[in-house]
């Protein structure tokens, strides 16, 4: 470690007695209140797709079991847990924070219960950090409530956006108005029935710096001229009642405060926004890892092929182990991205923000399919919680940067301290 990374002080793991309770009553609560819940809740969703009964429509409503577990977790004191803010939020630094995310990533619902879930979560963090005050009563404080939900647009389906510079949909300023025009996809949250605003970022100024040129805008779900052209599977899953969507600005028009923190700063908005979010991330991971491990490890006990235990099959118990410390190493990489986000910040953590962002979706991915591999012909299906959490994995190898593009960060970093040599 360098002198400067020894003068912020010591790592120490260990939570906080305030985290340390509140794991513990966050995991009791998901034990005890969330997975009896989403367990029927999803044994119901099933049954409508055998039956072929359900339309699109009905599949999309949002369960009504998940506004009474809200309430009581919020009741519990278990609120925007993430949000640092004392009096808006749980008040907790990121390394406080990152124990409850991997508790809340055992389960489909909890994030949505604790009102901690992506995108609204980053949403909200963005506008209690850049937004105006007459945008934060609008719209932070109904998210913050859980009265409404919301969806970021960003990606686009013309252009490479893991080089985000290339967007092309642009938000533009003419007046008193901006104007917004393109296209947008893997828009999260938008087929929520609850969602009513969208963060907007698309190019302002091209002539200026390339970290200048784009904006962020708060959109209005019902404003003219925004459409949702189509909802996206995920590998065949449309992650409902969310779900990702296709989302088409044509000729909308909002008054100019609708940019959060004026024309130009939408990177700027974006590096305050990804640290943390990476983190939550990371931990949800690390927490759908372990459940996978965990149904691995029952299911090899219990089931018995060629007169032995599945465990005792094929370096199955091997394979169980690298997967023990596959999750112990990829937890002590993300509690140190935490730690350097509550120490130095994000340009001081950036390698390591970076480093958790490959790291624990790749790992996830290995232990889920190990643990579908041990579930057999069951494991694919959706008797078991394995496939969605392998394509949730998956899925994260690309939302908020492709793998490369944060391996070329980490390299970047590492080589420049050895350029002036």
């Amino acid at each position: 470690m360098d002198c400067a990374r020894r003068s912020i002080g010591q790592m120490d793991f260990a939570p906080s007695d305030r985290a340390a309770e509140l794991i513990t009553a966050v995991r009791e609560f998901i034990d005890g209140e969330v997975m009896p819940v989403e367990r029927a809740v999803l044994a119901h969703h099933d049954e409508l797709l055998g039956a072929r009964a359900g339309t699109t429509a009905e599949l999309w409503k949002v369960p009504p079991e998940l506004d009474t577990l809200k309430a009581k977790a919020r009741a519990a004191g278990l609120w925007n847990l993430f949000l640092p803010d004392p009096e808006l939020g749980g008040g907790l630094s990121n390394s406080e924070y990152a124990p409850l995310a991997e508790q809340m990533g055992r389960s489909l619902f909890a994030p949505t219960v604790f009102n901690c879930n992506a995108p609204d979560s980053g949403n909200m963090e963005v506008l209690h950090r850049y937004g105006s005050q007459e945008q934060k009563e609008v719209w932070l404080e109904p998210l913050l409530e859980g009265d409404i939900r919301s969806a970021f647009c960003m990606t686009e389906p013309d252009v490479a956006s893991s080089d985000a510079t290339n967007m092309a949909a642009t938000a533009v300023v003419e007046g008193d108005e901006v104007v917004i025009n393109g296209r947008k996809w893997w828009s999260t949250g938008v087929g929520h029935p609850d969602c009513k605003v969208i963060i907007f970022m698309g190019l302002t100024d091209p002539d200026a710096h390339r970290y200048a040129r784009h904006s962020m805008v708060l959109v209005p779900m019902d404003t003219p001229g925004v459409t949702i052209d189509r909802m996206l599977p995920t590998m065949g899953f449309y992650d409902e009642p969310g779900g990702h969507g296709v989302v088409s600005f044509d000729n909308v028009r909002l008054p100019v405060d609708a940019f959060i923190a004026g024309p130009g700063k939408g990177f700027e908005i974006a590096q305050g926004r990804l640290g943390p979010g990476r983190v939550h991330h990371a931990m949800r991971l690390i927490g759908l890892a372990e459940v996978a491990l965990e149904h691995a490890c029952r299911r090899g006990l219990e089931r018995t092929a060629f007169g032995k235990p599945l465990v005792n099959l094929g370096g199955n118990r091997e394979r169980i182990a690298d997967a023990r410390i596959a999750i112990n190493q990829t937890r002590l990489l993300v509690l140190h991205a935490a730690w350097l986000l509550d120490t130095v910040g994000i340009m001081g953590a950036l390698s390591a923000v970076s480093e958790i962002k490959v790291a624990a979706p790749n790992m996830a991915q290995r232990i889920i399919d190990m643990a579908i591999q041990i579930h057999g012909g069951g494991g694919l299906s959706n008797d078991f919680p394995l496939a969605a959490a392998w394509v949730n994995a998956r899925a994260l190898r690309l939302a908020d940067g492709p793998d490369e593009v944060h391996r070329g960060v980490v390299a970047r970093i590492e080589l420049a301290k050895y350029a002036s040599e």
